[in-house]
């Protein structure tokens, strides 16, 4: 079987970052580009859901289960990342599940399930801060260095394994929309998400389907809350829950672009790359400019870029080519 020329380059271009960190060792670039990897990875989770027009502002809180809930049961249990990520994992799957199927059983929708979302977002914060005396609380939460087995820790002091991991889990991420996007269930969703009713009259099972997405994203989420955790070796209720981090993930996926695969990733990109920008130029002066700018910039991007820096290119690109046929034609 031939394979097609976005293949052979996606191939190239995989290869090629797997190559990076032992040809370019500055260990500054690589943990941009691992935070970059990591934050990509839970961008396009959020937009498994976001595409098909369930706006969550939730998310943060998935986040913050998974970073938690494997920091918690290491700290306190000793149980390995090995076991408690997967744990953390269906922790939030539950919860989606929880909050998800009274609001789809019910038609709760648009607004009104964002405002949900938003709810739980909120709840789990002020939960996690809260518990200040397993939790840490507002001061944040740090995850013991392991005396033993770094592997079985999940804790690795260079900087070259953790970017071949996150570069693994967001190729996993690609493939999981890819696998998706050429699926039954993305024309199941595109159809609910036109009408409910027509769907549901077509022999859809309009809220196993949006169950399944909903579960998919926050178990995706989660993964990452926790890779984040293990990676920095620190988290605080603000860098990994509530709702700046789910409004973050909202821009980043507009920005970059909801409709195509590697449209979260150029949101990554831009979302890291300004935070850092403000930190290294005004330092703490910049504490809280990231959100304003984010804020200011989804508005802007939603009223004149609504499919993103990516789609509007892939749009771009289409068009001479959709041309040239009717000039033929003509």
């Amino acid at each position: 079987m031939s394979l097609s020329r976005n293949q052979i380059l996606g191939g190239v271009g995989i290869l090629a970052l797997v190559l990076l960190p032992f040809v370019y060792h500055s260990a500054y670039p690589l943990h941009i580009l691992i935070l970059i990897l990591i934050w990509s990875f839970a961008y396009t989770s959020w937009s498994m859901m976001g595409r098909f027009g369930l706006v969550s502002l939730g998310h943060g809180g998935f986040m913050g289960v998974g970073a938690y809930v494997t920091a918690l049961m290491w700290n306190h249990l000793g149980v390995s990342p090995w076991i408690g990520i997967p744990i953390a994992m269906v922790t939030a799957g539950v919860l989606a599940l929880i909050v998800a199927y009274p609001c789809f059983r019910f038609r709760i929708t648009g607004h009104y399930f964002a405002l949900v979302t938003l709810a739980l977002s909120g709840i789990v914060l002020q939960v996690i801060t809260a518990t200040r005396d397993w939790t840490g609380g507002s001061l944040g939460y740090t995850p013991e260095r392991t005396k033993g087995s770094g592997l079985a820790a999940l804790q690795f002091t260079d900087k070259e394994t953790w970017y071949l991991i996150a570069l693994a889990v967001w190729v996993v991420g690609l493939a999981i929309w890819h696998f998706v996007d050429r699926s039954m269930a993305r024309y199941a969703m595109e159809a609910i998400s036109e009408d409910e009713d027509a769907s549901a009259a077509a022999g859809v099972n309009v809220t196993a389907e949006k169950l399944k997405i909903t579960v998919l994203s926050a178990v995706m989420t989660a993964l990452a809350g926790a890779l984040y955790c293990q990676y920095q070796m620190f988290i605080s209720p603000d860098t990994v829950s509530g709702i700046a981090v789910s409004l973050q993930m909202v821009f980043a996926v507009v920005v970059g672009g909801i409709y195509v695969s590697l449209g979260p990733t150029v949101g990554a990109i831009i979302t890291i790359l300004m935070a850092e920008g403000l930190r290294i130029g005004f330092g703490t002066k910049a504490v809280g400019w990231d959100n304003l700018v984010y804020g200011v910039l989804l508005v802007v991007f939603i009223i004149f870029l609504p499919k993103g820096i990516l789609g509007s290119l892939l749009d771009l690109r289409r068009k001479p080519a959709a041309a040239k046929p009717a000039k033929a034609a003509a």
